[in-house]
């Protein structure tokens, strides 16, 4: 099995949208206990692959499996006179947790940021999420200086009451659907 830091981590494409949809949808109902609509998150992640949305995806693989995944988006920083990458949807199926999977995704953003003159990287982890908040205080993210304020104009949409609690996430990675 390879180290962490040797798992091949490439961008993601169009052919990944299906995992990419259920990782997401995992994601949201594990680390949130919410039931995101299907139908708006695969519009919104196949937005990004296909390249009209300000963001790009990164996946780990493993035993030419995906094996986690997450996307990044820009912030402009007036301060910096730079661009700040934002870390979102991260995602590390269950069956690859506690193995450098996220690790690995990180590095490479961090490559490719340094790469690309970006004066720096940032991510918001949910308060209750404690486990994910020490694996990014870990790999030297500093979670102490801000806090993040939200008021969104566009109410976030749920799956209906049948869509709910069963197995909105499908099923997992290399799992025939």
């Amino acid at each position: 099995m390879p180290a962490a830091t040797d798992l091949p981590v490439r961008a993601g494409v169009p052919d990944d949208l299906d995992l990419i949809v259920r990782g997401n949808l995992a994601m949201a109902r594990e680390t949130e206990g919410l039931a995101l609509d299907p139908d708006t998150l695969r519009r919104g992640v196949a937005r990004v692959l296909s390249g009209p949305a300000d963001a790009f995806y990164r996946v780990a693989e493993r035993d030419g499996r995906v094996a986690g995944q997450l996307m990044v988006t820009r912030e402009w920083s007036d301060w910096r006179c730079g661009w700040v990458w934002w870390i979102q949807s991260v995602y590390v199926w269950p069956d690859h947790r506690r193995k450098g999977v996220y690790a690995a995704l990180y590095r490479r953003i961090l490559e490719e940021a340094r790469a690309a003159g970006v004066a720096g990287v940032r991510l918001y982890v949910d308060e209750r999420n404690r486990r994910a908040a020490g694996v990014y205080a870990r790999l030297g993210m500093d979670g102490e200086h801000y806090r993040v304020f939200e008021q969104m104009l566009v109410e976030l949409p749920l799956a209906g009451p049948t869509d709910e609690g069963g197995g909105a996430a499908g099923p997992g990675p290399g799992t025939p659907a």
